[in-house]
């Protein structure tokens, strides 16, 4: 015969392991100083303003 199982405490692991992983994402998403966002808000910048210098225009609006 197979063993007992509480249900119970099967599904509160579940939701502890699903909320960790949730938690996870977010310091991942938003724990990030105001510096590095700033920082990355300049390269992208800075990589747009790259991007558009090299652009070939031939006279027709974009």
């Amino acid at each position: 015969m197979g063993d007992l199982v509480n249900l119970k405490q099967i599904k509160k692991r579940i939701a502890r392991e699903q909320a960790d992983k949730q938690a996870e994402t977010n310091r991942i998403r938003f724990g990030r100083t105001k510096g590095e966002r700033s920082r990355d808000e300049q390269q992208a910048l800075r990589a747009s303003d790259i991007l558009d210098h090299h652009r070939i225009d031939d006279g027709t609006p974009a």
